[in-house]
């Protein structure tokens, strides 16, 4: 049978002494502490990681936080200024419209209710457009009128005269003016003086005519 033989010497044994046992004892003592001391470093070096990563976990958190808040504080402010653009714009926008409206308004009324009668002419001499004064010379309702062609209302002795005048408007670039009688009985007869000159797009012409009856006798 075996026999359990301990790896520490015998205290008693006639090999070992007592100043040897006692330097094998120091010696594990020693190596102990030794051990004991490197744990606690290591425990140490953990936990100053593990504190130095919670840190950093931190200020990334405020830093992030930081420059969200300011992002979007800037994000607000360009939306605010945006606005603020956009209002005055739109105030602008108000304001010229009304300008825009109160001058057609005024031009409207000038040429609307304008002591002189005003045509637009086509090519043909055809009506599109004429004021109120021009109307009455004509003898008609303003509306009705629009579409007909102004010959119709020229009298046979003077409408070579209105031809040729019309064809000259188209022709040149300056104005051109004559007279005509308008009317096809004594009744509506009226001596007329017309002065035109054609648009920019040379598609119509302006015309003026104011009835001159009264000093032609």
């Amino acid at each position: 049978m075996l026999k359990y033989k301990s790896s520490v010497p015998d205290l008693y044994s006639s090999y070992y002494n007592r100043g040897l046992a006692y330097k094998y004892f120091n010696f594990i003592e020693l190596k102990y502490i030794a051990m004991m001391n490197e744990d606690d470093d290591l425990t140490d070096a953990r936990l100053l990681r593990k504190k130095a990563e919670e840190k950093l976990k931190e200020n990334q958190k405020k830093t992030t936080s930081t420059a969200t808040n300011s992002d979007v504080e800037r994000l607000v402010h360009e939306l605010q200024v945006h606005q603020i653009e956009l209002e005055m714009q739109n105030e602008e926008l108000r304001q010229a419209n009304e300008r825009a409206e109160a001058a057609l308004k005024k031009y409207t009324m000038m040429y609307d209710l304008a002591p002189m009668g005003y045509f637009t002419l086509d090519l043909n001499g055809r009506i599109c457009e004429l004021n109120f004064t021009g109307a009455e010379i004509l003898g008609d309702r303003r509306f009705s009128l629009i579409g007909s062609n102004f010959k119709l209302f020229v009298s046979e002795e003077t409408l070579p005269t209105f031809n040729h005048f019309l064809r000259a408007v188209y022709m040149g670039t300056s104005k051109e003016s004559c007279e005509v009688m308008i009317g096809s009985d004594d009744k509506h007869l009226c001596r007329a003086y017309m002065e035109a000159i054609v648009t920019g797009d040379k598609a119509k012409c302006l015309v003026s005519v104011v009835d001159i009856t009264a000093f032609a006798k």
